[in-house]
């Protein structure tokens, strides 16, 4: 018996909408629900849980489009010795790296106000061992696109190896590990001067670089990510960081 399909006009959550629709997250939209800075087909909706068929059209008032161009996106250049995320022990957490005495000015002119580091979180990981580009934002719209599992963003890592591949071992690193059990997807990784690889990939799992290049017999001596997205780091000093331009996208 063949499972009943839903409906495709059936009313759905209007935070939940938003959210799928890459306006905001949820809980900005209920934030702003709540607010009366939503309008579904032009009306104002303030009662949380509202539901609304999916062909409505969803706006902003020009106050939330305002709060949200507010929100901090910041690039760190994350160096050996911090983690990402939740403070390990004996370890400190990258985020205590952002601060008016380690900010490089970007064209826009903003400068830092401890208000950026209200809700500001890690869009991803990078490992304690590794160094570069780690990406904080407050704005849930890029936290989504940039952890989705979906692997819309490539990722770009400067690698020092020990070792020498040989065209097998860079074919399998191409293509050809499981890690977990689970394959991993195809990525792109070529020579980049002696003992050096660039890799370019679109997923992250744990300790990945490190693992496939273990797999093949190579040992990581450094890793540097370089890229995200569109953005790179160019010049950020290791320790440093910077907002992102209001004319920059991932």
């Amino acid at each position: 018996m063949s499972k009943p399909t839903s409906d495709p006009n059936e009313p759905v959550r209007l935070s939940k909408l938003m959210a799928q629709r890459g306006l905001c997250s949820r809980r900005e939209a209920d934030a702003w629900i709540e607010r009366g800075l939503v309008l579904v087909d032009g009306v104002p909706v303030t009662q949380l849980g509202t539901k609304i068929r999916p062909n409505q059209v969803i706006t902003l008032t020009n106050a939330a489009r305002h709060q949200q161009q507010q929100l901090a996106t910041i690039l760190l250049n994350k160096p050996v010795g911090y983690v990402s995320g939740q403070p390990e022990k004996n370890y400190v957490p990258a985020v205590t790296l952002i601060n008016a005495e380690s900010q490089v000015l970007g064209q826009d002119g903003r400068r830092f106000d401890p208000r950026d580091l209200r809700g500001l979180a890690p869009a991803g990981r990078l490992d304690i061992d590794s160094r570069g580009l780690l990406i904080f934002t407050q704005d849930g719209r890029i936290a989504k696109r940039l952890t989705s599992a979906e692997g819309e963003i490539e990722k770009e890592y400067l690698v020092s190896i020990e070792g020498e591949p040989g065209i097998d071992e860079m074919r399998r690193l191409r293509h050809g590990i499981v890690l977990d059990d689970r394959p991993l997807r195809p990525c792109q990784v070529e020579p980049a001067g002696v003992g050096r690889l660039r890799f370019t990939l679109r997923e992250g799992r744990h300790r990945q670089i490190r693992r496939m290049c273990e797999d093949v017999g190579l040992k990581v001596r450094s890793l540097l990510r370089t890229r995200i997205g569109r953005i790179r780091m160019y010049d950020l000093p290791e320790g440093g960081w910077r907002f992102l331009q209001p004319d920059e996208q991932f």
